[in-house]
């Protein structure tokens, strides 16, 4: 967890913000460092955590998070975090044994015509649908990331959809208020866009006013 990065987001595990849609957008850089951010941000804040992984194995982000200081091991284990691992999960589909009956894989889509990614919504909101043990602050879902879907054949409407829905899904159990937001022009200054420079050591990340970082003075 980068305690910089939690600065420049006003953010605290001791008050996760709720209700929100973050996505994270990279061109020409590597911003992956943001999703292992999240993942420990939320496991440690207590929050019940679904994550959708299509790029790495649990193992490769496992690794990651223990050096930020969380067990995904643990968390799964506990019932925390229920983590998709989506290459496995298409080599079995394409390549494994068949699924038993009454299993639907979550990514059934992919050995059927068209995009429907109706299995893949069940999964996550099974995955946090809150149970009367569950102790956990709040519902989050991690997808990492969405443009392999595209890669697989999915079509950006059903993507769409399937981002609706699971918005849909997370915010009934917090009950939030729909709110709508003005013009551009109308904007706050708490909404304008900060641009930052980074650099991304290995255990943490440091960040910089933009044109300050001395590797472009």
């Amino acid at each position: 967890m980068f305690a910089e990065l939690n600065e420049l987001l006003n953010a605290s595990p001791d008050r996760p913000a709720q209700g929100t849609l973050t996505l994270l957008r990279d061109t020409r850089t590597d911003g992956s460092f943001l999703v292992h951010h999240f993942l420990s941000f939320y496991l440690r804040a207590g929050c019940k955590v679904c994550f959708v992984a299509l790029v790495q194995s649990f193992s490769h982000y496992n690794i990651i998070a223990q050096k930020l200081g969380v067990s995904l091991t643990t968390a799964k284990d506990r019932g925390q975090l229920v983590f998709l691992e989506g290459l496995k999960s298409c080599l079995d589909l394409l390549f494994g044994e068949e699924q038993h009956v009454g299993q639907t894989s979550p990514l059934q889509f992919i050995s059927k015509e068209g995009s429907n990614l109706k299995t893949m919504y069940e999964f996550v909101r099974t995955s946090l649908m809150p149970s009367d043990s569950d102790s956990w602050k709040c519902p989050v879902l991690l997808v990492d990331d969405l443009s392999v879907l595209l890669s697989l054949g999915v079509k950006a409407v059903d993507i769409l959809d399937f981002i609706h829905y699971c918005r849909v899904t997370v915010c009934s159990q917090l009950k939030l208020k729909i709110i709508q937001k003005g013009p551009s022009a109308l904007r706050t200054e708490r909404n304008l866009p900060r641009i930052y420079q980074y650099k991304i050591q290995d255990k943490n990340v440091t960040f910089f006013a933009r044109g300050m970082s001395a590797a472009v003075l």
